[in-house]
């Protein structure tokens, strides 16, 4: 069924046709899995959260609004399933957004875009990195972040799901969104800065 769309799937479901379900959870396994190893900092967490998602999904089937989008409605559940995981495990943690980050304006003075800030203030580290060794570099300032920055940094950022749907789907207004989004670039550059700060000996401190 890969010409259906994923709504058109979940209402198959709905009609009690497994097949759909688990075309969804194929379609969205890879995407959606990486999201919750970013969320949780693990992946045997992220693999049970996954687990949790679509059960919800299951349970709360017919309450979906097919006029929507099937996406945006799966990552946020997904989001608050890792919520609860993080809650339970004690492992939230605390940041001072005040510290300053340079680059906040671009070339002619004005305010950057989300990009730009990241591109600014991230710089890349060396080319000759190790992929595995970025990746993992990236997970730790993720996870230095505190819960509400780090859920929006990764949906609107890394899900590349638009403020209005991050609205939406976390029910605060779209100021919020722009304000918290900001925030949780700004705390993401300073942690990245500091994974990438050469130690005395040379290395990269992690």
């Amino acid at each position: 069924m890969p010409e259906l769309s994923d709504e058109q799937l979940l209402e198959r479901h709905r009609r009690g046709d497994a097949g759909a379900f688990e075309t969804l959870i194929r379609r969205h396994h890879d995407d959606l899995l990486r999201f919750l190893i970013r969320l949780t900092g693990d992946r045997a967490a992220a693999e049970d959260v996954f687990q949790e998602a679509f059960l919800q999904v299951h349970v709360s089937a017919d309450t979906f609004d097919t006029a929507r989008r099937f996406k945006p409605w799966l990552f946020t559940i997904a989001a608050n399933k890792g919520r609860d995981h993080l809650r339970k495990k004690a492992r939230r943690r605390t940041l001072d957004l005040s510290a300053p980050v340079p680059g906040n304006a671009g070339a002619s003075g004005g305010a950057t875009s989300f990009v730009d800030l990241m591109e600014v203030n991230c710089d890349q580290p060396d080319a000759a990195m190790d992929e595995r060794e970025r990746d993992a570099m990236v997970q730790r300032a993720v996870d230095r972040l505190p819960w509400t920055l780090r859920e929006i940094l990764l949906l609107a950022y890394f899900q590349r799901l638009t403020y209005a749907q991050v609205a939406d789907e976390l029910d605060i207004p779209l100021g919020t969104v722009k304000s918290r989004l900001h925030a949780a670039v700004a705390a993401f550059a300073t942690q990245w800065k500091a994974e990438n700060q050469p130690s005395d000996d040379g290395s990269i401190d992690s």
